[in-house]
This record gives structure tokens, C-alpha cells and sequence, in this order.
């Protein structure tokens, strides 16, 4: 066996992790560029000039603006369950539910409520354009919906909300003011309506509490 067929190998195993530090990188971009522009209004030369990668780097990885797009529906949804996970996953009182809201609006705020949600305003653009991608997005937001439903389960199971609770109902309302509010804040430019938005659906499941909670929802 030659010197140059024991070391391709080699050459191959680090020419994967080049590429896969190119990929990252150019969806890095392509995350940052559509959540402020949009799907539609970013091009492709706009990703590879801020990615810094070159035609032939994009195209190895992704043959066309549609594949990169699907595959930056699964990298923004990961990113997105990844934080949501850390606020809900031990959601267990009406408390740790307010302080999951001022999380999001607070972040919200630092861009003065523009942009919107980053998987809400992708589902808006692509819902009747891509049907893969849309089936991915939903996915990921009965992901995130889960997880509100589960700590409100668990609220409910130690007697923090009453036995009539309906977790799922409760948990999709509350989906629903998010994202009706992230919309609205991003067409104000300010976080007011979103605060309102989940102020009331929070009111709503402290109607349920098993005990009258003096604590405020924000």
C-alpha cells in the first residue's frame, strides 16, 4: 500500500471537520441575517459574503436556498428548545411560569419588540410556500408547547392547580399569546402588546390556582 493511500484517510477526516465548521458557520449566518430581514429578502450571495465562504463551499453543503432554509428550520428550532428546556423543564409554580415571561419579554425588549419570534415569523413565510418546512416548524412548536403543558401537569399533580386544569388547553393558549404577542410588539416596535398578551392568558391560568396567589404576573 502506497504513502498516499494510508494517508487519505487522514485527509478525509479533517476535510469533515473543515466542512463541518463551514456549515455551522454559514448557518450561523443565514440565522442572523433572516431573523432581522426575513426568509425571502435574504439571498444567498448575502449568506456567503457574511459566512466569508465561497460559492462552491455553499453549494457542497447545501445545493439550493430551499435545502439551506430546511436545515436552518431544524438549527433555529434546536436553539430555540435548547433555551426554552431551561426555563421549563422544572416548571412546577405559577411563580416560576411569571418569571419564564419576563425572560422572554425582557429579551425581547433589548430589540425594542422588532423582529419577532425567530420560528414564528419563519412559519409566516413559509407555511404556504415549503410544506417540509412548515411540518418541521410545527413540530418544533408542539415541542415547545409540550413543555408548557408538562410543568402545568406537574402543577397540576401536586395540587398547585386545581383538578378541572386542562394543561394542554392552558399550555396552547399561552402558545398562542406569545406568538400573537411577539407579532404585535414587532409592529409596534415596542413589548407592550406582547406583555399584555401573556399578562392576560397568565391571569387566565391563575384562575386556577388552588390557592389565591397574591403574586403578580410580571
Amino acid at each position: 500500500m502506497s504513502d498516499e493511500q494510508v494517508a487519505a484517510p487522514t485527509n478525509r477526516r479533517r476535510i469533515s471537520q473543515r466542512g463541518i465548521a463551514t456549515r455551522e458557520r454559514i448557518l450561523e449566518a443565514a440565522n442572523r441575517l433572516m431573523f432581522v430581514r426575513g426568509v425571502n429578502a435574504t439571498t444567498l450571495d448575502d449568506i456567503r459574503e457574511a459566512s466569508q465562504t465561497s460559492k462552491s463551499q455553499l453549494y457542497h453543503h447545501f445545493a439550493d436556498k430551499q435545502e439551506l432554509v430546511r436545515a436552518l428550520v431544524k438549527y433555529r428550532g434546536a436553539l430555540v428548545l435548547q433555551r426554552e428546556r431551561g426555563g421549563l423543564e422544572r416548571l412546577r409554580s405559577f411563580s416560576g411560569l411569571v418569571r419564564w415571561r419576563n425572560a422572554l419579554v425582557k429579551a425581547n425588549s433589548l430589540n425594542n419588540g422588532r423582529y419577532g419570534c425567530g420560528l414564528g415569523s419563519m412559519a409566516v413565510e413559509l407555511s404556504d410556500q415549503d410544506e417540509q418546512a412548515r411540518s418541521m416548524l410545527l413540530e418544533t412548536f408542539a415541542a415547545w408547547e409540550k413543555l408548557i403543558s408538562d410543568g402545568l401537569h406537574r402543577m397540576r399533580d401536586s395540587g398547585a392547580l386545581r383538578p378541572d386544569a386542562d394543561p394542554e388547553k392552558l399550555a396552547t393558549g399561552l402558545m398562542a399569546a406569545l406568538q400573537g404577542g411577539y407579532l404585535l410588539a414587532n409592529a409596534a416596535h415596542n413589548v407592550a402588546p406582547m406583555e399584555v398578551a401573556l399578562d392576560m392568558a397568565l391571569e387566565h391560568i391563575k384562575s386556577y390556582l388552588s390557592e389565591p396567589s397574591g403574586e403578580p404576573t410580571r
